[in-house]
Formats: structure tokens, C-alpha cells, sequence
């Protein structure tokens, strides 16, 4: 499996109750992102971690890769991204940042996406 780097990113100055981002994989910088789509992953990935439930056109559900999974749909000029989130009680979990190439998601990256949460889960201390 491949390197995955558990940075985790709390915005504000503590007194909030915003989710941290936790990225398990992937980042979001210009380049590749546009510097447009770069601003709008941002602002979107900031209104997750304030608790807003987003839909579509932003976001939907991904129940193939597991229960509170997510992606957020990303236009920049004639590319989509997507970027794989799974809300948690005390964080959002980053799983993934790709370009979307084709309709459906790869099944490649839907596996790497469980392998991920199950590392992340299984690696997690208990209570």
C-alpha cells in the first residue's frame, strides 16, 4: 500500500467546534487544480468542516466505498475532480483526490479509498 501521510488541518483559533481535515491521501494545489477550482475545493471542504451537509451539485453519497462516504464534484475549465471525504464524529477524513476521467468512478480507486479507511480505522486508539 502505498505512503499515506495523516496530516491533520483545524482552521481558527480553537474556540470552535469545526471538524479538522484529517487527508489520508491527496492534496489540493495549483497547479494541477486550477487556481478557480483550487478556491472553490476550499471553500466547499470549509463548509464541511463547519457540520453543513452538502448535496448535489457539490456532493454525493458514495455507499460502494462505505457508510459516510462522500465526493465533492470539483468543475475546473473542461477537467472534474473529485475529491473522497468520509465525515467522522471528530474529523473529515480526505481519502482521495482525482481527476475524474471517465462516468463512473474507478474501481481502483474505490478499493484504495476502503483500504485507506481501513487502515485509518484499524490504526485508530480506542476510547
Amino acid at each position: 500500500m502505498d505512503m499515506m501521510s495523516e496530516q491533520t488541518y483545524s482552521s481558527g483559533d480553537g474556540t470552535h467546534r469545526d471538524k479538522p481535515l484529517r487527508w489520508l491521501h491527496g492534496e489540493v494545489r495549483t497547479p494541477p487544480f486550477g487556481a478557480a477550482a483550487r478556491v472553490q475545493a476550499g471553500f466547499l471542504l470549509r463548509r464541511l468542516q463547519m457540520g453543513e451537509r452538502l448535496g448535489m451539485p457539490h456532493s454525493r453519497p458514495m455507499p460502494s466505498i462505505g457508510p459516510g462516504c462522500h465526493e465533492l464534484r470539483i468543475r475546473d475549465r473542461s477537467m472534474q475532480w473529485r475529491i473522497v471525504y468520509r465525515v467522522d464524529a471528530d474529523a473529515l477524513l480526505i481519502l482521495a483526490v482525482f481527476q475524474k476521467t471517465t462516468p463512473h468512478t474507478p474501481l481502483h480507486v474505490i478499493d484504495l479509498c476502503k483500504r485507506r479507511i481501513q487502515h485509518h480505522d484499524t490504526n485508530q486508539p480506542k476510547e
